[in-house]
């Protein structure tokens, strides 16, 4: 659990001393630290982030940066605090990590210090805005037996793999969403492909690369009967197949962005546990190296239409573009993104309609 969401919803207004400014169902909000610890502990999440006064858009001044910095040490103190005192106990049910502020170590070094000498038996990890802090993290005993969150919403897996390397052990990956809203079906493993199969493996060594997912709107598919990844395990690839998905990608049907979920975090899932075994077996770097060297470094683009995206229908006051196309326009005009409705123009007056019987009275037959 975190104050924000991934990606972060910008706030109009900045954060006053007592709390976060958030996005609610209700508009926007100051979150307390009182507040959010009371809400830690009646949801009981494996992992709470305490606030962070993390800034969106461009970096603010060397006054602003201080007064960060400032803020977070005091809200993080405060509700380590609040969340034994709701709690009733110095245990929280819940593991807390530290935010790192987006701006220079330096910057923040006195915020750093009071985490290592002070609340390293309070927390247990550090949650990253900017996985390019991480190297810059001192490398003291209190602070490198701390657990490392990454909230830099990392666009591929080679982005995750590079993280991987700095010393990142948590992610939350934002684009398997966007994948799966896309029509993607994400199709890598790791190191290279385990199937032999034409559809997933390169036509000649180092001459070609493979796609990180395969676009499921594209017409190709219409009568393709094989799954997403010849031997993959989950519910969609077991039970259905390209075709189907398809078919209920160009009906708008839940389903078929439902089926993709399953398919896209089971991939993913797949995807952890390969890396956690090549770590294991110290083979990590060079099996990285064979990733980058069979896939492409970005997700395709889609064909087709999105699924309205939700949460994002309020105004921020922060210049954001609209996230959503309009669903109608004006009569002739249409809407972009929808079949332009032409204007209907009779070329017959209503006498010679009525001619053809195309207005009949039926009063005298009502039935």
């Amino acid at each position: 659990m975190a104050p924000r969401r991934t990606p972060a919803v910008t706030s109009p207004s900045g954060n006053p001393d007592g709390g976060l400014s958030i996005f609610t169902s209700t508009g926007f909000q100051s979150l307390t630290t009182q507040q959010y610890a009371k809400y830690a502990n009646y949801l009981k999440p494996d992992i709470t982030v305490a606030l962070g006064d993390i800034p969106y858009g461009p970096m603010p001044g060397k006054k602003r940066a201080e007064k960060m910095a400032d803020r977070t040490s005091m809200w993080v103190d405060k509700f380590l605090a609040d969340l034994s005192k709701s709690n009733g106990s110095e245990a929280p049910d819940t593991a807390v990590f530290a935010p790192i502020l987006t701006k220079d170590i330096f910057s923040q070094s006195e915020y750093l210090e009071h985490i290592g000498e002070d609340l390293t038996q309070s927390l247990a990890g550090l949650a990253f805005y900017s996985s390019s802090l991480l190297p810059e993290i001192p490398q003291t005993t209190a602070l490198s037996r701390l657990v490392r969150l990454s909230l830099d919403e990392p666009s591929s897996p080679q982005e995750i793999l590079r993280q991987i390397s700095l010393g990142m052990d948590i992610f939350t990956i934002p684009f398997l969403g966007f994948a799966t809203d896309s029509g993607l079906g994400l199709t890598f493993e790791f190191p290279r492909p385990s199937s032999t199969s034409e559809s997933s493996t390169p036509a000649a060594e180092g001459t070609s690369v493979l796609p990180l997912a395969t676009d499921l709107f594209n017409p190709s598919h219409s009568t393709s009967v094989t799954p997403l990844i010849d031997g993959c395990t989950c519910y969609a690839c077991a039970s259905h197949h390209r075709a189907y998905i398809h078919h209920l990608l160009n009906a708008k049907e839940m389903l078929a962005w439902t089926l993709l979920a399953i398919h896209n975090h089971h991939t993913a899932s797949i995807f952890f546990s390969a890396v956690r075994k090549s770590i294991a077996a110290g083979t990590f770097e060079a099996d990285k190296e064979i990733f980058e060297r069979t896939y492409e470094t970005e997700l395709p683009e889609s064909t087709g239409h999105k699924p309205r995206t939700r949460g994002y229908h309020f105004k921020s006051g922060a210049a954001e573009p609209k996230r959503n196309k309009p669903a109608w326009g004006a009569l002739g005009q249409g809407t972009e993104g929808n079949v332009q409705t032409p204007l209907i123009v009779p070329d017959e007056d209503a006498k010679a309609l009525d001619d053809k019987g195309f207005a009949e009275d039926l009063t005298d037959n009502p039935e």
